[in-house]
Order: C-alpha cells, then structure tokens, then sequence
C-alpha cells in the first residue's frame, strides 16, 4: 500500500425501532470525518434518536449520484479520512447504495469495514415459519409484469427459501406472479413494517396472500417464500429437464455433464434425460 489510508465504515441502521441501533453506531457517527447518508434528513433524524453530535462532514449518497460521488468519498478515504456510509434502514450496499464505493475502495486496498446492525432480511427470514437452514436473497424483482414473472420462473426450482423485497403497492402483483411461477399452494409469509409500531406477519399459501393483499396493503414489506420441494421422477416434464440441461450448458458444462447432472438430481436413467433433449432439438 501506498502511504496510509482511511476506512470505509460501512453502518447498519434501525429498520424500524430505533432502540435497536447496534451500541457501536452512535461511536462511529460522532468520530466520522466524512458521512455519506442515503437521506440527510433521515441521518438528522436519528442522530437527535441517539444524542449524537456529529463533527464531520454530511453529503448525500444516494441511487442518483451514488455513480457521480463515488470518486469523491475514494479520494478522501485515500487522504487518510474516515468515511462511515449510512443507509435508510439496515445495512447499505443490501438493496441499498454501497456497493460501488466498496468495490472501488477495495480496488485503492483501502480498508472497508463494518457495524453490524438490523437486517429486515434476515429478521423476515427469523420470523416466517419457513426453513433457515438454507436461503437465498433475491432484493427486488422488475417492475414489468413479464420481466417478474420471466426472473420468478427462473427460480421456480430453487430448493432454498427465497427472501425478496417489495413495494407495497405492487405486492399484490407480485404475490399473484409468483403464484403463477411457484404454484398457487407454495408457502409463504408476508413480513410488514418489522419491528415498528404496526408489524405485522401474514402467513399461508401464495394464492391466499395475493388475495389478501389485493385489498391493499401499506409500510415496508420483505416476502419470504418456501424452496420448491424435492423433485421426483413423476414431477418433471420433459420441457424442464430440458431446461435445466440448457442452464448448465449455458454456465459451462459440457452437454454430456449436464445431462448426467440433470438424470441425478431428477432420480432418472440419464437415456430419459438424453431422448428429452434430443426430441427438444429435433422438435419443428
């Protein structure tokens, strides 16, 4: 390294209730040379929450400039300072501005380190009812119709619980897209306003949660759905067999890997497999 540097202090946030700010936050936001918040009036908001007096330097870094002020925030850690990035609520670059200023400060070898805090991820995920043991995170889905339901039914297999986030006004759709893509019976809960005045956790089948979501619903939202179950033989067509050969070709198998691969998973002699692809290319 080239001389000595700053850090990147990348802070977790209150999702809701401000008593759970982690005890090292009010320490970081008052030693701060430089603080780049989502919000500004958010960040105000909060450190009057903690008694905090905040010394540094306050700019904005947000999904409008966060490209444009990125530059600026690597040179100061370059100069030695201390740059605590916060977010709205729970930890930045998680759907959240960050990961451009961690990936360029990574690139100087600048220190990057973090405040655990809150995380409506893994908090929704705690309370669903729905297994921990394995899970993924998919943030937000497109906002197009066919866009959402095309990247739903790219994980209609997906055997880990699948976490996303939401708008509240496109819950509605979004839970009848992944009834569609999932199967009206796949489990599901519905996580609103986590660890605020009015949470709330809807639980049940997707069908019956996009029904009652149709009569509208309001506050932050993080869905979490149930892993599609354990495929047997019975339960695969020949299209998706297919398809699954088609993805593994795609990510680098050789066609005779993947559709040994594909047998496998399935619970099938790998000739099923074969002949399904070949009729798949042979098809008009």
């Amino acid at each position: 390294m080239g001389g000595v540097t700053g850090t990147l202090v990348l802070a977790g946030t209150p999702i809701g209730d401000v008593a759970d700010a982690p005890p090292r936050l009010a320490a970081e936001l008052a030693a701060a040379e430089v603080i780049a918040a989502e919000d500004t009036r958010r960040l105000r908001r909060l450190t009057q929450a903690l008694g905090v007096h905040t010394t540094g330097r306050v700019v904005s870094y947000f999904e409008g400039n966060e490209s444009a002020r990125t530059p600026e925030l690597v040179e100061a850690l370059a100069g030695g300072a201390r740059v605590l990035l916060v977010t709205d609520a729970g930890m930045p670059s998680v759907s959240d501005p960050g990961y451009r200023l961690v990936a360029a400060a990574v690139e100087r070898d600048i220190k990057v380190t973090a405040v655990p805090g809150p995380s409506a991820v893994l908090t929704a995920l705690a309370v669903s009812g729905l297994p921990v043991d394995r899970f993924c995170f998919e943030g937000f889905l497109p906002r197009k119709a066919g866009e959402r339901l095309g990247r739903l039914r790219e994980v209609a297999a997906e055997r880990r619980t699948l976490v996303y986030f939401e708008a509240p006004h496109r819950l509605d759709d979004t839970l009848a897209a992944m009834a569609e893509a999932f199967g009206p019976d796949r489990r599901a809960a519905v996580c609103r306003e986590l660890t605020k005045t009015y949470e709330e956790v809807k639980r049940g089948p997707l069908e019956d949660l996009a029904a009652w979501a149709a009569e509208g619903v309001r506050g932050e939202i993080t869905i979490v759905v149930e892993g599609a179950p354990e495929p047997g033989p019975q339960d695969l067509t020949a299209e998706e067999l297919v398809r699954r050969v088609r993805a593994r070709e795609e990510a680098g198998e050789r066609r005779k890997e993947a559709i040994a691969a594909v047998a496998a998973e399935a619970g099938l002699p790998k000739r099923e497999v074969f002949d399904a692809v070949v009729a798949a290319k042979n098809a008009p």
